[in-house]
């Protein structure tokens, strides 16, 4: 029975994926959104988001809270719709496509090669990050976590080959391009794709319950440690890199320095300062654009349950 569901499933997936397809990036775009918007704030998930809203950014009054939940999952809605049409949006000067801050920091980093740690977060359409990158003949490898679905599973992934511009198993730059299951096996294998000089993205942004414990809009939030630890370890650059939405199928990336790799302390101290830092640079980004960021994952602990001290760290 469950795979006849799951056969079903697909079915109905594909034919949604081929009506967005029909619309166009922009009107499935606009379509997502006005969907999202209309009924993800009657959603009980919703008060996961105005309860963070209240604990991160407590001068917002309640309608600038309303406003903040309405426009996340307007963001939601529009890049589900926009998946479809990631392999067909390319640089542009307007319309659906993609521009870039920072060009000049990739194009360093693509000449000299690996091993690098991008980190990013659940912002704008965040699935723009591997394909921008594969365009500056970077082969971006990430973490994923499977469909229950498989055919959907499947389906997406090929979706994601093809905008790397190369196609279904094809590479970037000649170097094929990997992603990696999350748990202790995608963990080891994204280790050693860096000790072979390859390029790893990172969204940092979730709680993770086995990290450490980091500030995050003032309050301690459960972080995973992985990027600082490998990091450290390979003593690469983290490059803190955020996708900002600027309208239907329309993005920015903006692609900063290298963040200082602490120096002269203690391991476990030296991954908890550029833990933090990353978390810092999160922050900054969320306040200034808090309509784009995932608001809806539990991010905190409970108020009654604050955040453990120990230290479990990504062992490499």
């Amino acid at each position: 029975m469950r795979g006849v569901r799951h056969r079903l499933e697909a079915r109905l997936g594909q034919g949604v994926f081929a009506a967005l397809c029909w619309l166009g990036p922009a009107r499935a775009s606009d379509l997502g959104g006005a969907i999202a918007r209309a009924i993800g704030p009657l959603l009980p998930v919703s008060g996961v988001a105005e309860a963070n809203l209240r604990r991160a950014l407590p001068a917002l009054d309640a309608r600038a809270r309303r406003a903040i939940v309405r426009a996340v999952w307007d963001n939601l809605g529009r890049t589900m719709a926009e998946f479809p049409h990631l392999p067909r949006l390319a640089r542009t000067h307007s319309g659906p496509g993609w521009e870039i801050v920072g060009e000049e920091i990739v194009r360093d980093l693509a000449a000299k090669g690996g091993p690098v740690i991008f980190v990013s977060a659940h912002t704008g359409n965040w699935e723009m990050l591997p394909p921008i990158a594969a365009h500056f003949g970077i082969p971006l490898a990430s973490f994923y976590r499977p469909l229950g679905n498989p055919y959907l599973d499947a389906r997406i992934n090929a979706l994601r080959r093809a905008a790397l511009g190369a196609g279904a198993g094809a590479g970037v730059n000649g170097r094929q391009v990997v992603n990696f299951r999350k748990g202790a096996a995608g963990a080891r294998a994204a280790f050693a794709h860096l000790l072979r000089a390859g390029y790893l993205g990172m969204l940092v942004d979730q709680k993770l319950n086995d990290g450490i414990a980091a500030r995050l809009f003032g309050e301690m939030a459960m972080t995973a440690p992985a990027p600082a630890t490998l990091a450290l370890r390979f003593r690469c650059p983290v490059i803190p890199t955020r996708i900002e939405r600027l309208g239907p199928a329309r993005f920015r990336l903006v692609v900063e320095p290298a963040l200082a790799l602490p120096e002269g302390a203690e391991r476990g101290e030296m991954i908890a300062a550029l833990t933090q830092a990353i978390n810092d640079r999160l922050e900054t980004w969320i306040r200034a654009r808090p309509g784009e960021w995932l608001w809806l994952h539990r991010r905190w602990p409970p108020p009654e349950q604050p955040a453990p001290a120990r230290e479990k760290c990504f062992r490499a």
